[in-house]
């Protein structure tokens, strides 16, 4: 293994490979598979659909954004779900590095567009996995659940091609715009997501209590409406 991607195979504050809830998560997810792609691809859907997408429990933070958080929790957004699906990969010796973007989101709720005044999501988070000499693009942000409500059509991945979120819902109507490559890194910038959201987003704490409420319920009336 190159050395080049020897940060990328490290635990971290955020990136916890060596946790035991997450190897144990892990383990679970692969089963026996032995090969890299397709523990990457399994590991992927077992981030994406058993870890439900809530921004409202947004916290940046070490604590907050860490990969055992979201498994005690069972839910996170698109920053931590990424950051545990990293931690996933290393655990298993699988390079994994945590990209961001900026993006127009319309996938929100009323409170979170009260709150943001704004429909562009800062920093929004993937994972970026090495395999078979690529870099690949992984966004495990929203549970199939979550999709099927919002008419999306489910973030697929196959280990070849990078997954990131398609422009149009299954609806044709606008679900998401990237505007700005943030770069990718071994664990997350948190003083410059914070410096960012601080200047965009001043109403949004991002301490994890942002935001009242629950959103699946939320998402639940507001779509069946």
């Amino acid at each position: 293994m190159s050395e080049h991607l020897t940060p990328f195979l490290q635990p971290g504050p955020t990136v916890q490979s060596q946790d035991d809830a997450v190897v144990r998560f892990t383990r679970q997810a692969i089963q026996a598979e032995t090969r890299p792609m397709e523990q990457a691809v399994l590991l992927y859907y077992a981030v994406r659909d058993q870890v439900r997408y809530n921004p409202y429990d947004a916290d940046i933070s070490i604590a907050g954004l860490s990969a055992r958080r979201n498994l005690e929790l069972g839910h996170g957004w698109c920053v931590s779900k990424a950051i545990l699906l990293a931690a996933c990969c290393r655990a298993i010796g699988i390079p994994a590095r945590l990209g961001y973007a900026d993006v127009r989101n319309h996938l929100s709720t009323r409170k979170m567009r009260e709150l943001m005044q704004t429909d562009v999501f800062h920093w929004h988070g993937y994972t970026s996995i090495y395999l078979e000499d690529q870099w690949v693009k992984a966004t495990p942000a929203f549970n199939l659940e979550l999709c099927h409500k919002f008419r999306l059509r489910p973030l697929d991945f196959n280990g070849r091609e990078d997954s990131i979120y398609h422009p149009l819902d299954l609806e044709g109507r606008r679900h998401m715009e990237y505007l700005n490559d943030r770069g990718e890194y071994a664990e997350p910038p948190i003083e410059q997501m914070l410096e960012t959201f601080q200047r965009e987003c001043p109403n949004w704490l991002m301490h994890g209590d942002g935001i009242t409420g629950d959103f699946d319920t939320d998402v639940t009336i507001e779509t069946a409406s």
